[in-house]
């Protein structure tokens, strides 16, 4: 056996999914800086934090992605795309197979154990079947935008590419655009804009859920589907009602925000859009900014964006059934109840565990990043920007929307790797990232399983 596959079959999932992020992230970084993908005006930094946002599927750039990136340049963005939002530990794991042959039993028991563990699920078949979903839905929505959506773009091969590039960010939730204005031009346009909702929705929904919503499709009762998949649904339309309502409060009780300026049509419309992209989808059809959205809009897009999609699917953020199980516990602590239930059905102590380590260790990491960002706003070419600002933009970062308040183009480096390491650790989620940190800062030691038992005692809360 060689020295590399041996140092791959030392390698925990995590650790695993890791190195092999950063080494995909490193070979786009490689090919955008090339002359064949960019201009003069992509160097290594500009192709890196490019590169490190199409994997993580976030949609933050410094560079226009129109202008400075070529045809070839996008086509391999649009494939970062892909390997980003199809689930790179689905596809760190499907590698894993190939790199690393004669893998044991229990080790890929194991890697299967732990990926369902993060919400990503099996291998193989399932691979397969994210894959086939993905292609179909990316088609429909593209054959959609060209004959109905963007029939403004005279040119039968800019209006192809554009509607492909469009469904592929869309269905992965990534938020890149070929224009600098992202989707402010079809701000009115029913078809691009509910179309784009569609494939941000069920991108977000997952494999999991979308598999489970086909396979029931006949009986079209709810009762039929996984409990994950009804929690999923409701969650989703929840926020995303929570969102809309609370973006045409916010926003007309603000004297001269953007909203004030645009008709009623277009204000419904924007708000729902809005709403549907804030949840790591990152696409814009009205300015974003300090000037054009309120601090209370501003402030509920960011807790749309900290909770994110959903487990498995393409976005990033804590995830509904996160807030979801957090929020029945706290209605079981209301009731003083011991057992927490959600739609009949018993909630393990583990699951609400892994709910409140999600939501306090990205919590924390967002409070992190934000408080590093604030340390280098001296850094930035003559720019200071407010704790809003910066804190919007961290949010944004981890949970990998994308929607930007012009603040990240004018950081500097040392502000923009920040925002790079937040987009990378959102991505693979702060779970992954600690356990891949934990398990190498302890890979000396060996893991016992701990059979002593400890009294009980209470603590005041």
């Amino acid at each position: 056996m060689s020295i590399r596959q041996e140092t791959y079959r030392r390698l925990t999932v995590p650790q695993f999914t890791v190195v092999t992020g950063l080494l995909v992230i490193a070979f786009g970084t490689l090919l955008l800086a090339t002359p064949f993908c960019s201009n003069a005006n992509v160097g290594l930094w500009e192709a890196l934090f490019t590169a490190t946002s199409a994997v993580t599927v976030t949609g933050l750039s410094i560079i226009d992605i129109g202008i400075d990136l070529t045809f070839f340049g996008q086509v391999i963005l649009a494939i970062m795309l892909l390997t980003g939002g199809l689930g790179l530990m689905a596809i760190t794991t499907f590698l894993q197979g190939f790199i690393v042959s004669g893998t044991e039993l229990k080790t890929r028991l194991d890697r299967g154990k732990t990926l369902d563990e993060f919400g990503v699920g099996g291998v193989g078949t399932t691979f397969k079947g994210i894959a086939i979903t993905a292609s179909i839905l990316i088609f429909l929505g593209s054959i959609t935008l060209y004959f109905f959506g963007f029939k403004n773009i005279t040119s039968s091969s800019e209006r192809i590419w554009a509607s492909i590039f469009h469904s592929i960010s869309a269905y992965n939730n990534a938020g890149f655009s070929l224009w600098s204005s992202s989707l402010q031009d079809y701000r009115g346009n029913w078809v691009v804009n509910f179309v784009l909702i569609t494939l941000i929705i069920l991108g977000g929904f997952g494999w999991r859920v979308t598999n489970d919503i086909w396979i029931n499709r006949r009986s079209l009762k709810l009762r039929n589907l996984s409990l994950h998949t009804r929690l999923v649904i409701r969650s989703s339309f929840i926020l995303i009602a929570l969102g809309f309502f609370g973006l045409i409060f916010t926003e007309s009780l603000a004297r001269g925000s953007f909203f004030s300026l645009i008709n009623f049509d277009d204000r419904i419309l924007t708000a729902l859009f809005t709403s549907v992209s804030s949840r790591t989808a990152g696409f814009t059809n009205l300015p974003i900014s300090i000037e054009s959205v309120s601090d209370s809009g501003l402030l509920l897009i960011m807790f749309l964006m900290f909770i994110g999609a959903s487990p498995g699917g393409t976005g990033g953020g804590i995830k509904t059934t996160t807030i979801a199980a957090l929020m029945a516990a706290t209605r079981a602590t209301l009731r003083g109840q011991n057992e927490i239930i959600i739609r009949n059905r018993q909630i393990s102590d583990k699951v609400i565990l892994k709910a409140v380590g999600i939501t306090v260790g990205s919590f924390l990491f967002v409070l992190i990043m934000a408080l590093l960002l604030s340390l280098s706003n001296g850094f930035n070419s003559g720019e200071n920007f407010s704790f809003l600002e910066m804190l919007f933009t961290c949010i944004s970062a981890f949970a990998t929307v994308g929607f930007d308040l012009g603040v990240t183009s004018k950081l500097g480096h040392v502000g923009q790797l920040i925002l790079i390491i937040g987009m990378f650790v959102g991505r693979l989620g702060i779970l992954l990232f600690l356990s891949a940190v934990w398990q190498a800062l302890n890979k000396s030691k060996i893991q016992h399983r701990n059979r002593i038992g400890y009294p009980k005692e209470d603590l005041y809360v």
